[in-house]
């Protein structure tokens, strides 16, 4: 049986194509952030209706995906939730369609080029955390 998310839990989405890539970097932030609600996905469509089921606070992302890209779905997610920290995660130093689209309102906490450097990726997920809101309830008086 699957426990139901905890509404005051800080949620992440991570965003990746290549499964073992996803695999081994969802037991790294789990094992580093255990208090975060860990959701993945392996490309940008299934990404976007997982993330409009869970509303991340945060979402890492590959830019190169099939199906839909990450700049496309950063673009859907931040018309959904314009407040979302986005960490974006890619092997193409090169990429124009990122460039140009930073230039448009594009706003990302964090680039960070593969591979990974887990050092600046931690330090991200940790800016990014002290950005969200917290979600401890309030007590009724």
């Amino acid at each position: 049986m699957k426990k139901a998310p905890d509404p005051t839990q800080i949620s992440l989405l991570l965003v990746e194509d290549e499964v073992t890539a996803l695999e081994l970097l969802a037991k790294i932030v789990l094992k580093k952030f255990p208090g975060v609600a860990l959701y993945t996905a392996t490309n940008g469509r299934a990404a976007l209706e997982l993330f409009k089921a869970s509303m991340s606070d945060i979402v890492i992302t590959d830019i190169n995906m099939p199906e839909m890209n990450g700049v496309q779905l950063i673009a859907e997610i931040r018309a959904i939730k314009p407040d979302v920290q986005i960490i974006v995660l890619t092997g193409d130093t090169e990429n124009a369609l990122l460039e140009a689209s930073i230039g448009n309102d594009f706003e990302i906490a964090h680039y960070i080029v593969k591979p990974v450097s887990f050092e600046l990726l931690f330090g991200g997920i940790e800016e990014c955390l002290g950005k969200t809101a917290p979600k401890n309830p309030k007590p009724f008086s």
